[in-house]
């Protein structure tokens, strides 16, 4: 779905002009927490992308718009510490990214207005009690419905058929990582693979779980969203090309860095989207009026160069089907 149709769905969805524009005098104040290193380019470029949407809709920093940000990395102690520092600033709304994050910035208040951004399942995971009209002050953008991981193993299978091991690779403090192990197993019963669980929780894990994987042969591995392993793909890339192992993932940063194929919705567009929601919240909407809504497109992205290195021929069928080839 193009942006202005987005934009068109949520106006119409919520009764508010595409020509809003921001009405009260006070300077507002929005509070940022991203759960990433603060160089990380990709996660850069779409806190820029939400930037340059509440701009759109009339909310300028340094005019009529403050905003705070923090960036914890993936620190649990960390996230809550900043959490606590940017709630005792009183700001209008907040904008978190990251299923682990929310609960904690949701445990913190329950009064200021939270839109997330990327996070699954919501709903099953009751952190709102509706997606129609959630409750409380919580409500946003949800991350990919887990129904992806099976499409994930099917495009894997494609671009890599001589593949009949099959690694999901997670974070298992990640609140998500059960419902995705359970499709996962699923999609490789279906197509005849053995399933290899690889939890990991920081660097060394990934590096000795992808040491132990590569030591028997046609291996192939998934990467599900998650924010631990996202920091890390340079070195998930580097260890995938040095066990010439085949990888497909939840998020277009990954291929950006010279890994081989993701199938993820749109990132940017999601924090676009967001933006929306802040705005309508700075706007004097209610929570209870915004939706909880899911990503409508998503991208099939393939790096030739990754594929070559590997050794792989990617399928002229499977490049037709791709939003973007990297060559």
């Amino acid at each position: 779905m193009r942006r202005r149709e987005v934009i068109a769905g949520l106006a119409a969805a919520g009764g508010w002009p595409l020509t809003l524009r921001a009405q009260s005098s006070r300077k507002r104040l929005v509070a940022i927490l991203m759960p990433y290193p603060q160089a990380d380019p990709e996660v850069q470029t779409r806190l820029a992308a939400t930037r340059e949407e509440l701009r759109k809709l009339g909310w300028h920093e340094g005019g009529n718009l403050r905003v705070e940000e923090r960036w914890s990395g993936d620190d649990l102690a960390r996230i809550e510490a900043d959490a606590a520092e940017l709630i005792r600033l009183e700001p209008d709304v907040i904008l978190v990214t990251g299923g682990r994050v929310v609960p904690i910035v949701q445990k913190q208040t329950r009064t200021i207005p939270i839109v997330f951004v990327g996070v699954s399942d919501p709903f099953g995971r009751g952190l709102v009690t509706s997606l129609a009209r959630p409750q409380g002050n919580l409500t946003g953008i949800a991350l990919s419905e887990y129904s992806v991981v099976t499409k994930q193993v099917e495009i894997l299978r494609e671009i890599a058929p001589s593949v009949t091991r099959v690694g999901l690779m997670f974070n298992p403090d990640n609140p998500s990582a059960r419902f995705h192990q359970a499709q996962f197993e699923s999609a490789a019963a279906a197509l005849a693979l053995a399933p290899v669980i690889l939890p990991v929780r920081q660097a060394t894990d990934i590096e000795q779980s992808m040491d132990a994987f590569a030591r028997e042969s046609r291996g192939g591995i998934v990467f599900p969203s998650d924010l631990t392993i996202l920091a890390q793909r340079d070195l998930v890339i580097a260890g995938l090309t040095q066990h010439r192992l085949p990888a497909i993932y939840s998020d277009e940063a990954y291929t950006r860095a010279g890994g081989l194929i993701a199938y993820t919705a749109d990132r940017t567009e999601m924090f676009r989207r967001g933006a929306l929601y802040v705005a309508r919240l700075l706007h004097g909407e209610a929570v209870a009026d915004l939706p909880v809504v899911q990503p409508t497109r998503y991208k099939l992205i393939i790096n030739l160069r990754a594929a070559k290195g590997l050794g792989i021929e990617v399928p002229l069928s499977l490049q037709a089907q791709a939003d973007e080839v990297i060559e």
